[in-house]
């Protein structure tokens, strides 16, 4: 039981480039349960992932562990990767990122993660908008610049739309415009086709990277195809 809860708890730690839980990935190795303690191994794509991206993962999967109420100890091991120990000695040490890493942390962990929040968004923003325009063929690109929360279908693009909103504190009220900067400020009307083609361009670069790392972690680690989930096989136009 103990198990399930860690492991549920690990769904809500997501990789910032490819926008997709690390349970879904595959990057999960292993959870263990001792008691209080959870012990949990990573794996990557490959030993040269980005090491900010890999800190940012497994910092995240300690805090979530850790906020459940039973655990006392959570540990999270990094493997096979250029700077696990590294990072393992800081995660041990709850030195943040900027104690790991030194002079080479360029850019403070929160800045990160708010740059690849707002891809996600800007992705999840198409994919929502792209879905209205196939199921509306009457709709034209420029009349996007109307549509409002409450236009968007019951579906789980429009949910995961709102999930991206709520993550930056942008409105999430049902007469909020859909096609919004990163700050929720609408585009105007005559921008809207080039705003969406650029939306279309980053959505279309998440999920290719989103595949090919999977791929990449599937030929490393053979094993790991049981534990990915499929993919939204959903068409996009690109």
């Amino acid at each position: 039981m103990r198990e399930h809860d860690a492991y549920a708890a690990l769904h809500a730690v997501f990789d910032p480039e490819l926008d997709e839980p690390v349970t879904d990935l595959g990057f999960v190795r292993s959870l263990t349960v001792e008691g209080t303690t959870v012990t949990v191994h990573l794996r990557l794509p490959t030993s040269f992932c980005s090491p900010n991206f890999a800190y940012l993962m497994a910092s995240d999967a300690k805090d979530v562990l850790t906020a459940l109420d039973w655990v006392e100890q959570a540990h999270v091991v990094l493997d096979d990767h250029h700077d696990s120990d590294l990072i393992n000695r800081g995660l041990a040490a709850d030195a943040g990122y900027r104690g790991t890493f030194g002079d080479e942390a360029e850019q403070d962990l929160d800045e990160l993660r708010l740059t690849f929040r707002r891809k996600a968004h800007t992705a999840a923003m198409e994919r929502a908008l792209t879905r209205l325009l196939r199921e509306n063929r009457e709709l034209t690109e420029e009349a996007l610049h109307e549509i409002t929360l409450a236009d968007l279908p019951d579906h789980r693009t429009t949910h995961a739309l709102l999930r991206r909103r709520t993550s930056l504190g942008l409105d999430t009220t049902p007469d909020a415009p859909v096609l919004v900067d990163d700050h929720g400020t609408p585009y105007p009307r005559e921008e809207v086709p080039l705003r969406l083609r650029f939306a279309r361009s980053v959505r279309i670069s998440i999920d290719g990277n989103a595949h090919f790392c999977r791929g990449l972690l599937r030929t490393r680690y053979p094993e790991s195809a049981t534990d990915q989930t499929p993919r939204d096989q959903e068409v996009h136009s690109s």
